[in-house]
């Protein structure tokens, strides 16, 4: 590369990472990383990218105070799947370019949606945390083979996760806004309204991206319908679930449980909800597998390769 473009790594994780670190800067020796520690946010984040053209963006929110404040900036990378912390309307009447590549982390996010279901209807986290305090309880739940199981959101996620729960022969529930029907006819799958799959699905889970339709979508009123052995998961985005209405519907047993790897706020400050004995938390890792970490890495240095091959062919 005869003149390297300044490349800024605010994404925390890729920051963090040797492999993917090493990688990048075989291409652009220029790069730099987000060494605090932390989520870059706000005047943190236009200071960090500074005059760089090129950002390789994680969660960060780059709304209209950033974007504006950053007037070098002509591409983001995007470390991950979800496009909900940048505003794209905006990037375009700027003539931000933006890098992404749909499903990248599927796999690991969909591994990790099976391995809640069968962790939550099989009882199997509330019998470790009772047996580490010495308490033999045998309870073992229900077999996941042969149950209801509902799908809101049926993309690249939604999808995996449909093909991983082929040998335990569930009926499965789908629900999307895009046409789906081939889908079903390929995979036995039932298109049905939301009302439908939450009143009848044993497991609900979501994969569906954080918007304006989505953002509150699983509230009091959602809640109230589904069956009191049922559990819910969320995979997919903070806020699409109402945590205060699950949280009430776990205290009253108006569902079985829930499994949640996303939160409104991240990370969450209500301990009391987070302890609940009949709630799976973990910190926001389903897309992050190892596999899926450089995955998701790789992807953000191929769009920046090819964004900047045209104007150095020494990339």
């Amino acid at each position: 590369m005869t003149s390297s473009p300044e490349i800024a790594v605010s994404a925390l994780s890729f920051s963090k990472n040797e492999q993917l670190k090493a990688r990048l800067l075989e291409r652009f020796p220029n790069a730099r990383f987000n060494g605090t520690g932390g989520l870059l946010q706000g005047s943190d984040l236009v200071r960090f990218v500074g005059n760089a053209p090129a950002v390789i963006a994680g969660t960060e929110r780059f709304d209209e105070s950033v974007l504006r404040g950053i007037p070098t900036l002509k591409f983001i990378s995007k470390y991950g799947v979800g496009l909900d912390n940048i505003d794209m309307e905006l990037c375009h009447a700027l003539g931000i370019q933006i890098g992404w590549t749909g499903g990248v982390n599927r796999v690991s996010v969909s591994e990790m949606t099976l391995g809640f279901m069968l962790g939550l209807i099989r009882n199997l986290y509330p019998v470790s945390q009772l047996l580490s305090a010495g308490n033999w309880v045998k309870n073992g739940g229900r077999q996941l083979t042969g149950k209801t199981i509902g799908i809101i959101g049926v993309g690249h996620i939604g999808k995996d996760v449909v093909r991983l729960l082929a040998p335990f022969h569930c009926r499965i529930l789908v629900n999307d806004i895009a046409d789906v029907s081939k889908f079903c006819a390929e995979t036995g799958a039932i298109h049905v309204e939301k009302d439908v799959l939450f009143r009848e699905s044993d497991i609900v889970s979501l994969h569906v991206p954080r918007t304006a339709e989505t953002l509150g979508m699983v509230d009091e009123s959602v809640l109230s319908i589904m069956r009191a052995d049922a559990f819910l998961i969320n995979t997919c985005r903070g806020g699409v679930v109402v945590e205060s209405a699950l949280k009430s519907a776990l205290v009253n047993g108006q569902i079985a449980g829930a499994a949640l790897d996303v939160y409104e706020n991240e990370p969450p400050t209500d301990l009391e909800f987070l302890a609940l004995p009949n709630l799976y938390c973990t910190p926001h890792i389903g897309g992050n597998a190892i596999e899926a970490v450089l995955a998701m890495g790789d992807s953000a240095i191929d769009h920046l390769t090819a964004y900047f091959q045209p104007k150095d062919s020494g990339v």
